[in-house]
């Protein structure tokens, strides 16, 4: 209770960033990134970075993150039905368009990457149980389907002011399972693939389980600090603390789990897992090291920064830690391990990777659909909980 005060206390009030002004921004970057797709359609991916062995690079890892993000709305969703944490009740909206709006641009990444977006329909069309990209496609479309359908009840059943309909929590309850399993089956798209030893290991889906649980809640708690004074958004000192422990412990074990396999690799000495990792981290030809150099950074001054109870109690200074980790977590996934994983070639050869103009431009269109969605959310649920306030 002492915390809670302290925490109510110490956070300053902030002026509004304004929604409505960063829409034009973004449907600037949307229309920019459909004229570069149009060029990509025109030309094809010979215009993206890409080469004959990297041949997944920016589009692909952006999707592998966003995964990640959308599977991180288990977090506040659980707390909020099944352990009935009323703090959470802001946040549980929010969660679910965050998680919906992530699976909209995973979605687009995919597209875009195809190169031809009919080719997608392959998946359907002819369905293959032993192709992994085939359940992928499975878990992300249900994933999407259960967020749309509890997003869709909370704010018809809170804007009424009734009660939580019986058949939600089973289907909170399926979310459970959903959740891990669109992040496990992305990362077991990677760890499968033989020949690859930056990616074969078997901490790979727990790995990207503890980074999706830092980064997206990371990214929800940062939106509601920015926001805070927008009607409806305040989460309140608990669920502020309580999303922040979150963070921190998935943080820790993403760390962990990193520094396991930096171990195994290392001090087994086995050749093409030693040589991934120089590549990766010291190879001045390798277009992922500043990224991966640049990842580990940032999640340890982050996660240090979370154990320093100002830095918790002050509302910039908790948003600026938040920022880090989400950064950090998006430099390695969003790039650096993908196309790291890359390089060297089977045959030694380390080619490089870096996005072209169009290429990002494009990504920041995707970006921008994603935001498009995102800020719908957040006007629903402000309008929504600000409504019930009153």
């Amino acid at each position: 209770m002492t915390s809670s005060r302290r925490a109510s206390t110490s956070f300053a009030p902030v002026r509004s960033s304004g929604l409505t002004r960063a829409i034009p921004v973004v449907l600037l970057l949307v229309a920019a990134g459909a004229v570069a797709w149009w060029i990509q359609l025109s030309r094809g991916l010979g215009i993206t970075g890409l080469n004959r062995d990297v041949s997944w690079g920016l589009y692909v890892s952006q999707f592998t993150f966003f995964v990640g993000v959308a599977a991180s709305a288990v977090m506040v969703v659980v707390p909020y039905y099944l352990h009935d944490f009323k703090a959470f009740g802001s946040l549980a909206i929010l969660g679910e368009m965050l998680a919906v709006a992530a699976l909209v641009v995973a979605g687009f990444f995919v597209l875009v990457d195809l190169g031809q977006p009919g080719r997608v329909m392959n998946v359907l069309l002819y369905p293959s149980p032993r192709s992994l990209m085939f359940w992928d496609i499975l878990c992300l479309g249900g994933y999407l389907a259960i967020n749309v359908v509890l997003a869709v009840t909370t704010i018809f059943t809170e804007s009424r002011g009734l009660a939580t309909r019986r058949w939600v929590r089973p289907l909170v309850y399926l979310s459970i399972p959903w959740a891990v399993s669109i992040h496990t089956v992305t990362a077991f798209l990677y760890a499968g693939l033989p020949g690859r030893p930056f990616w074969e290991t078997a901490v790979l889906a727990p790995r990207f389980l503890a980074s999706a649980f830092a980064s997206g809640p990371s990214l929800l708690l940062l939106i509601v600090l920015l926001l805070r004074d927008k009607p409806g958004l305040d989460p309140g000192p608990d669920a502020v603390r309580v999303l922040t422990h979150i963070i921190r412990y998935a943080l820790a074990i993403n760390l962990f789990l990193f520094g396991v396999e930096v171990f195994t690799a290392l001090y087994s000495q086995v050749p093409g897992e030693v040589e991934a990792w120089r590549v990766t981290f010291l190879d001045p030809e390798s277009g992922v090291r500043l990224w991966m150099w640049g990842s580990a950074a940032l999640s340890l001054v982050a996660f240090g920064a979370l154990f320093v109870p100002v830095v918790r109690m002050q509302r910039r200074y908790l948003a600026f830690a938040v920022a880090l980790v989400f950064v950090g977590v998006w430099m390695e996934k969003g790039l650096g391990f993908i196309a790291g994983g890359l390089e060297p070639s089977p045959l030694g050869r380390v080619p490089g990777y870096f996005p072209t103009f169009l290429e990002v431009t494009i990504g920041l269109g995707v970006w921008g659909v994603g935001a498009l969605v995102l800020i719908a959310g957040i006007w629903l649920a402000s309008t929504v909980r600000s409504a019930q306030a009153s």
